[in-house]
């Protein structure tokens, strides 16, 4: 280090600041299999690129970064071009064609792509694993079930020559034990290195981010076609219960991922094909009601509406969407919720108003640069009336989504306006920018001002990447509306308690790998600094940019 900066033969002077805990991770990944547990903005890439520099100092090896999109393929391309001198680079993505990626490889220092496409690569004999040094995982935690990080890294793990290195980065790898079991297991017996932002040596160098929730209520006009809506949910749970399923949670506790995976049971329970129809028309039916429930509650009466009416627009309606749609209760509540729209001189819900007052008290605290919020939904439907509602209020307003157009109206984003978004977003051309999880994962938005939920997520992963878009440079804080005496208390509770889990299980497990390799240590009299050590037998440093 010098003033700040990494030195270090093949990264840039002066651009590679790191901090001590990011330097000590690096220095475990160059002699260990390491698997990065950071909360998002404590610098995993950093870690990435140090190791990378001195792998590609040391061998002849390359080094590949798999990233499970192509902005975040893209992203990672950019920072290493800034970090690593004469570094050549290749991206492997669904856009590069197959004879332009064959003749990358060969070429190539490092190969940064998605892992759908070294996958199909591999199998087909297109280019060998065996030529990588390093293989980066990025947002490990996808490493499960039949993703395609799970084949890719037991190939590597089979081939690698020895001393290859596998590297793990994630903010949130599960929040039980089974699923952060087995991501591991995907890498083998790896080193586990874990810190969050209260840690000694990581809260010093980091801005703490104030979590503040803000509880609105239903209007009592919605209330009625809420408790219909649950009415008919009720009874269809209880006629799944007297045909056996649904018996292990009480019907208040269901939750719409039970229902998905009530699907599954269905098929699994042994007998005829024609006994599983009526609870499979039971399952369609019950799910659709949870669906609109879940939007009724969270997002608004016109959100609510619009799931009936996509519903109601499919190209090929099956026999549950129909019944589904023709329950009385499901049509009173729709009647009801229309006249509301029609009638009610208040927004479709509560948060909408909240949210509102939010972003006028951000933008005026904030002084002497451009503000910056940024504003996560869950449902496309909702994320264009939040853009309406605060451009109405003379904000100006982007919208960053995903690739797929559902209608005209909802047109999907590619990659390219993507990026121009962000770009704008970073520069100041608009001080809100309303998402989906689309924006969760990685992308380098820059630290804001503010972030909010518009709902609760159940899911630990995702709030944690959420939060982590604010509070990298500055004080960051992230408020998250929640509508009392609905399910989102129930998810919210459930996003603790998991995120509070995940917390013990990772520290449980760091600690075990730090013992055991610890004693791995002791056994060989190992001394040698890792970042002291000279290169390989076969070949020195200049071969990055040669």
């Amino acid at each position: 280090m010098a003033d700040g900066y990494v030195l270090h033969p093949l990264l840039r002077p002066g651009v590679v600041r790191a901090w001590p805990f990011q330097l000590d991770m690096a220095r475990i990944g160059i002699s260990e299999d390491l698997v990065v547990v950071l909360p998002t903005g404590l610098g995993k890439t950093v870690i990435a690129g140090l190791i990378a520099a001195e792998v590609l100092r040391r061998g002849n090896g390359k080094v590949l970064f798999l990233a499970p999109t192509r902005p975040l393929v893209q992203q990672h391309s950019e920072s290493f071009a800034r970090w690593i001198e004469g570094c050549r680079r290749a991206r492997f993505t669904g856009t590069v064609r197959r004879p332009v990626r064959e003749g990358s490889w060969d070429a190539s220092d490092v190969v940064f792509a998605t892992p759908e496409i070294v996958r199909n690569d591999v199998e087909a004999g297109r280019y060998d694993l065996r030529d990588v040094d390093l293989l980066i995982i990025d947002e490990a935690h996808h490493a499960v079930g039949k993703y395609a990080y799970v084949p890719i890294t037991r190939h590597f793990r089979e081939v690698r020559s020895r001393g290859a290195r596998l590297l793990g980065l994630t903010a949130s790898p599960g929040g039980k034990d089974e699923r952060i079991e087995e991501v591991l297991g995907v890498f083998g017996a790896p080193r586990v290195e874990a810190r969050s932002r209260e840690d000694p040596g990581v809260r010093e160098y980091v801005q703490p981010v104030d979590v503040e929730l803000r509880w609105v209520d239903l209007p009592a006009e919605v209330v009625p076609i809420r408790d219909r809506l649950e009415d008919a949910a009720r009874e269809f749970a209880r006629r799944l219960q007297r045909i056996g399923y649904l018996r292990k949670k009480p019907i208040k506790s269901l939750t719409v991922k039970d229902l998905v995976a009530l699907r599954s049971e269905i098929f699994a329970r042994p007998g005829p094909m024609t006994r599983k129809f009526t609870p499979l028309y039971y399952q369609l039916i019950l799910l659709h009601l949870f669906h609109s429930l879940e939007r009724l509650e969270t997002q608004g009466v016109a959100p609510f509406v619009q799931y009936l009416d996509r519903v109601g627009a499919k190209e090929k309606l099956g026999r549950g969407d129909k019944a589904f749609l023709a329950l009385p209760q499901v049509a009173s509540a729709r009647r009801e919720a229309q006249v509301y729209l029609d009638t009610a001189r208040t927004l479709s819900h509560p948060k909408l108003a909240e949210l509102a007052e939010i972003v006028e008290e951000t933008i005026a605290s904030v002084r002497g640069r451009p503000p910056r919020i940024l504003v996560f939904a869950q449902y496309r439907d909702t994320i264009q009336g939040i853009q309406t509602l605060l451009e109405s209020h003379g904000h100006a307003v982007g919208r960053f989504v995903g690739q797929a157009t559902r209608d005209p109206e909802d047109r999907g984003m590619n990659q390219a306006e993507q990026g121009r978004i962000l770009s704008a977003f970073r520069d100041g051309a608009f001080p809100i920018l309303v998402a989906s999880s689309v924006a969760e994962e990685g992308l380098d938005v820059p630290d804001v001002d503010l972030v909010v939920f518009f709902e609760s997520v159940p899911s630990e992963i995702r709030a944690i990447q959420r939060r982590g878009r604010t509070g990298r440079s500055s004080l960051g804080k992230v408020i998250v509306l929640l509508t009392r005496d609905t399910r989102e208390v129930q998810y919210q509770a459930a996003e603790v308690r998991r995120e509070r889990a995940m917390k013990r299980i990772v520290r449980r497990m760091s600690a075990a790998a730090r013992r055991r390799s610890e004693d791995g240590v002791r056994e060989s009299d190992a001394s040698e600094d890792p970042l002291d050590a000279g290169p390989k037998d076969r070949g020195p440093a200049n071969k990055v940019g040669s």
